[in-house]
C-alpha cells in the first residue's frame, strides 16, 4: 500500500493545467514514502493509478458557477461526493467517473482526498489565470499539511509518471 497525489489535466488547456502545475510544486516537498504523478485524466487509467493505493489526493481543475480559483474540498473514501450541481473536474469524462467504479469495484483507497480548483479559461494555448495560480499554491499548502498527518507507508519510493 502507498500514499500518493495526482494532479490531473491537460497543461495546453490554460487553467486545467491546475492539477499538474500543483504536483510540479510537490516535487520535493513530499515525504519519500509520497509517489506524485501527472496524468491526463482518462477513466481506466486513474483507476488503475489507484490500485494498491492506501492514501491517494487528486488534484484537478473544475468548472461550476464558484468563482475563479475557489477550491473545493471532497473526502470521496469517506463517502462523501459532491453535489449533483457541482462538478469535480473539467473533464467532460475521467476524475468522477474512476472514482465511481473504483467504489463500486472496492478499489477506492480508505482516504481519497480530491482538491478541485475553479477554473476560469480553459482555452487552448492560455496560460494560467491569476486566480487559479493562487488557488493551486494554497492547495500545495493544504495536501503537504494532509500528508504530515498521515503515517508514512514504508519501504515505497517516491516516484513521477506522467501519463
Amino acid at each position: 500500500m502507498r500514499r500518493l497525489v495526482i494532479g490531473i489535466g491537460n497543461a495546453a488547456r490554460g487553467d486545467d493545467a491546475a492539477g499538474r502545475s500543483a504536483v510540479r510544486l510537490l516535487h520535493g516537498k513530499v515525504p519519500e514514502d509520497v509517489a506524485v504523478e501527472e496524468h491526463d485524466g482518462e477513466a481506466t487509467a486513474l483507476l488503475a493509478a489507484l490500485a494498491d493505493t492506501s492514501i491517494a489526493f487528486l488534484i484537478d481543475a473544475c468548472a461550476s458557477e464558484a468563482p475563479a480559483g475557489s477550491i473545493h474540498r471532497f473526502d470521496v473514501g469517506a463517502g462523501e461526493t459532491p453535489r449533483a450541481d457541482s462538478p469535480v473536474s473539467s473533464h467532460g469524462l475521467g476524475l468522477a467517473e474512476a472514482l465511481s467504479l473504483a467504489r463500486a469495484l472496492g478499489q477506492l483507497p480508505a482516504r481519497c482526498i480530491v482538491y478541485a480548483i475553479e477554473g476560469q479559461s480553459f482555452e487552448t494555448g492560455a496560460g494560467l489565470s491569476p486566480s487559479v495560480t493562487k488557488a493551486i499554491g494554497e492547495v500545495v499548502r493544504r495536501v503537504l499539511i494532509e500528508l504530515a498527518a498521515t503515517p508514512a507507508v514504508e519501504g515505497m519510493a517516491q516516484c513521477t509518471k506522467p501519463r
